[in-house]
């Protein structure tokens, strides 16, 4: 992967910044400059971990996505309680009736993911207990804690959120998180300059994958839910696959 894929998928999500800007009430501006700052931080040091250091032959860049996760806990370190709970960084969650209505929602569109991969994906592969062991931790820790977390928390404190669902308010921020995702994992500049641009991985991964996931992640109101989910779904895919 090419060091400018972030800066792509930055541009890419700038016709959505500026529709958000003009369509919300207007926090603190400046939030954005550390959205930026801990958005390429993140994807610079997986991508050149992957490149430049050893992978101890082991097929998944488990060392990129540590680190990945010592950025975003030292920057949950520097917040304070409050904010700590904004971010979902907490054991407390929402009502019962609220958690109920974001697992159940979560549960349907993993029901239709399920039917849909075990259609569609290429079976028949080999047991790997890396993969697994993988898919089971890694995405879920780091990318819920970036996507549904840090990043859901400080787009809403620059594009103030004034929508509300079953007691549950909503705004632009789960909007550009929810595409961020998908489009994070669908386009890429490989490192010998070629650009691939993969819409139905990103249509498919926003409208299914992130968007469940946010469910789950606001009406559950922490991030332990959509860990758990992320890394349901991740392990779903392995096994699938190897049916």
């Amino acid at each position: 992967m090419s060091l400018l894929t972030p800066l792509i998928w930055l541009l890419i999500m700038f016709p959505i910044f500026i529709i958000a800007f003009f369509n919300s009430k207007k926090g603190n501006l400046k939030f954005l400059l550390l959205f930026i700052v801990l958005f390429l931080a993140d994807n610079y040091i997986q991508i050149l971990t992957k490149q430049y250091l050893p992978d101890f032959g082991l097929k998944f860049s488990w060392l990129g996505k540590l680190l990945s996760l010592a950025i975003s806990l030292s920057a949950i370190y520097f917040v304070n309680k409050n904010d700590r709970k904004e971010i979902g960084f907490t054991t407390s969650t929402n009502s019962k009736k609220q958690i109920k209505f974001g697992v159940l929602v979560f549960l349907g569109f993993l029901t239709f993911d399920f039917i849909f991969k075990f259609v569609l994906f290429p079976k028949g592969g080999e047991f790997d207990l890396e993969t697994f062991a993988f898919q089971a931790t890694m995405p879920g820790l780091t990318e819920e804690i970036l996507f549904r977390g840090i990043y859901l928390w400080i787009f809403d404190k620059v594009f103030l959120p004034n929508w509300n669902y079953k007691g549950i308010t909503f705004g632009w921020s789960f909007v550009i998180v929810t595409l961020l995702f998908g489009v994070a994992h669908g386009a890429v500049l490989t490192s010998d300059y070629q650009f691939k641009f993969d819409i139905i991985t990103i249509v498919y991964l926003t409208l299914i994958s992130s968007l469940s996931l946010g469910i789950l992640r606001k009406f559950s109101g922490n991030l332990i839910y959509s860990i758990v989910g992320h890394n349901v779904i991740n392990v779903m895919n392995a096994i699938i696959r190897i049916l």
